[in-house]
């Protein structure tokens, strides 16, 4: 990487010169920086919350198409949901060339599995643990994927959702959600929430899916997805009123087309500092 502003192009003029380049100074001979082995510092183009839960008849998941450079609404037509075999969805927080890296490797172990021809096929359960010890891995060589990521799945009758964070790695508990961060240990849920999600959404999800896992239609369960993504259009700077749902069920998986959410905005007008109100 070039460290020196006056090498990146920027207009200069001996009168007025806003950038602060003149005069120029003659760059080094060697650039002090270029032995060093470079690492990513901190995600750069990101996406935020990725939401699951379970409902009766399998999993179902969403995602908005955002991908934010900065607080800069970016890219609004990002897919952060993959489908990974006939059984899992993968989706995605964090920087999005991490994520666009852990799609090929994706891509990578599935062609693979199809190429052995052995009759095993892989599930979320499998995906999971493989993707638990890439991020270790990475997190363990000081160049970590700036990703948490999302896995759910259905297979043999039994419903999946498990995470795999940028910290660690988890085991995964039969038919629940599971999960693994540097400060504890794995817990057990029905519902999981990423970004700022894991603050807004997740307190909803879990009162409307905790108890009720076996019950909930997929009518339900959308609707309860929708309007957690509302709140979350609503409160959280870094997303977008356009998203997709993912389902996985017996009949396989499913990854809606982008849709738009109906908002209203009436309320603000009573919101001090907002609205017509003064005091």
């Amino acid at each position: 990487m070039d460290h020196f502003p006056t090498n990146w192009g920027r207009p200069r003029n001996d009168a007025i010169d806003p950038y602060g380049t003149y005069p120029l100074h003659p760059r080094p001979n060697k650039d002090a920086f270029a032995d060093g082995v470079q690492r990513t510092q901190q995600p750069i183009v990101t996406g935020t919350s990725v939401l699951a839960i379970k409902f009766k008849d399998g999993i179902m998941m969403a995602a908005d198409n955002l991908a934010s450079y900065g607080s800069l609404a970016r890219f609004k037509d990002v897919q952060r949901l993959q489908a990974v075999g006939d059984y899992t969805v993968v989706g995605a927080s964090g920087d999005m060339s991490d994520f666009q890296y852990i799609q090929r490797i994706l891509d990578d172990i599935a062609i693979q599995e199809i190429a052995a021809q052995d009759g095993h096929e892989l599930g979320p359960v499998e995906i999971h643990e493989y993707m638990s010890q890439v991020m270790y891995a990475r997190r363990s060589r000081i160049n970590p994927l700036w990703n948490s990521l999302v896995i759910g799945g259905f297979k043999d009758g039994k419903r999946w959702v498990d995470t795999a964070y940028v910290v660690a790695g988890a085991d995964v508990c039969s038919g629940s959600c599971r999960t693994s961060i540097c400060l504890g240990p794995p817990y057990t849920a029905s519902t999981i929430a990423t970004g700022y999600g894991a603050y807004i959404a997740q307190p909803l999800l879990r009162k409307a899916v905790e108890g009720y896992e076996n019950v909930l239609t997929e009518e339900q369960a959308r609707k309860i997805l929708e309007d957690s993504m509302r709140v979350l259009f609503y409160r959280d700077a870094r997303s977008l009123n356009k998203y997709q749902f993912a389902t996985i069920t017996t009949a396989g998986v499913k990854i809606s087309d982008s849709l738009q959410l109906e908002t209203a905005w009436g309320f603000a007008e009573g919101i001090r500092g907002y609205g017509a109100q003064t005091q």
